[in-house]
């Protein structure tokens, strides 16, 4: 993939937003487990930093997703998990489908002030019974005159506590479950809604996660993103933009993982030597930097073949499963080099290795990956390739 000074431009703007406005509070906001998401969101916006391949019509850059994933590369330099992942949810989860689906009504009333900054977004996808599983959701919105009618409920729900409005994903018939579900707009502030408090998470301590319930919450049918029954397409699509997000925004995360421990392993001496001396350690290093790269390369190509407009379902789930994996191998094998130091509960690799292990499994599992990919290769017993 081929950088403009447009693209580098940009880099530097996410790289001094990081460095002024995120990385000086995020011990702060990690122990707080929450940031100021509103005030952040707003900096970003007024920054252009939420919209920059969405259309110009609504506040956006509308510049190709190449710039979008440069974004994700620098926001992955803030010095946790939390609040980049938040970022995503607003940038490339709860607002592709609006943005390239929905009504100009629906857009101007929720797309354009979350490209602001003013509004708040979450994904509402998960259930306790349906994580991966997305046609086995059990959430209802049936209609009622001009209405629909919501119940049931979303579980591990990312910026929920302080979100404006969520992009549901919801059964609006009793169709085959690929077919039979809608994405729609709700507000969050609509009767009917309640939110459990924070979950108390392994990692990602610095974003907002909870349950959200759905009792008779009445929202118009007008914001409905696309025809009823394409959710479940649009979902997959929305997956695309969420999973090459994940993957780029993971890569520059890993290599402070590795570039950190370069430094300890230079001050920490063991029997009169530096630690870095020790081949077995800076051949390792060597070894996590090169699959980093490589890493770095898939979701370039992945970007490409996604600007070009084509069909990228097998690359991103590549590219997801990879970073997944490599991020487990990366934080572990580099507390291992920090010794008892990396059993800290502050230590910026003890920190990676809590944070990275969501990789695996939001946005679709290892193991969903790995079906996706086996599909799209024709190898899947009974399944035809293609």
């Amino acid at each position: 993939m081929i950088f403009t000074q447009e693209h580098e431009e940009l880099r530097r703007t996410v790289r001094n937003f990081v460095d002024k406005e995120i990385n000086p509070h995020v011990d702060e906001w990690e122990k707080d487990g929450r940031f100021p998401i509103h005030e952040i969101f707003k900096k970003a916006g007024d920054l252009g930093l939420l919209g920059i391949s969405k259309p110009e019509k609504f506040g956006g850059m509308g510049l190709d997703y190449s710039y979008s994933i440069v974004a994700a590369e620098e926001f992955g330099t803030i010095r946790c998990g939390g609040i980049p992942m938040s970022i995503g949810v607003q940038t490339d989860m709860c607002t592709p489908a609006l943005a390239r689906f929905g009504s100009d009504e629906l857009r101007e009333q929720f797309l354009a002030p979350a490209i602001a900054g003013d509004m708040v977004g979450c994904i509402g996808v998960s259930e306790v019974g349906a994580g991966s599983d997305v046609a086995g959701l059990k959430t209802t919105a049936r209609k009622d005159g001009d209405d629909y009618v919501i119940n049931g409920s979303k579980m591990w729900i990312t910026n929920s506590p302080s979100a404006d409005f969520i992009c549901l994903l919801a059964n609006t018939s009793d169709d085959k479950p690929h077919v039979n579900k809608s994405l729609i707009v709700v507000p969050m502030k609509t009767p009917g809604i309640t939110v459990s408090p924070h979950l108390d998470k392994l990692g990602m301590r610095s974003s907002e996660t909870a349950q959200v319930f759905f009792d008779n919450v009445r929202v118009p049918q007008r914001y409905r993103i696309g025809h009823e029954g394409a959710g479940f397409m649009m979902q997959m699509l929305q997956f695309q933009e969420e999973r090459l997000f994940g993957a780029a925004n993971i890569i520059k995360g890993l290599e402070y993982c590795v570039d950190s421990t370069i430094d300890y392993c230079k001050q920490r001496h063991t029997f009169g030597n530096p630690l870095i001396d020790n081949q077995a350690i800076h051949f390792r290093l060597a070894e996590l930097q090169t699959e980093i790269e490589c890493l770095r390369a898939l979701v370039y190509q992945a970007t490409e073949q996604y600007v070009k407009g084509r069909d990228v379902t097998k690359l991103a789930s590549m590219a997801k499963l990879k970073a997944g994996r490599l991020g487990r191998e990366v934080s572990d094998a580099c507390l291992q080099y920090w010794g008892g130091m990396g059993f800290m509960w502050d230590n910026p690799v003890s920190r990676a290795y809590r944070d990275v292990r969501l990789v695996s499994i939001g946005g679709g599992a290892d193991e969903i990956m790995l079906g996706i990919i086996c599909k799209l290769m024709g190898i899947l017993p009974g399944k035809k390739k293609g």
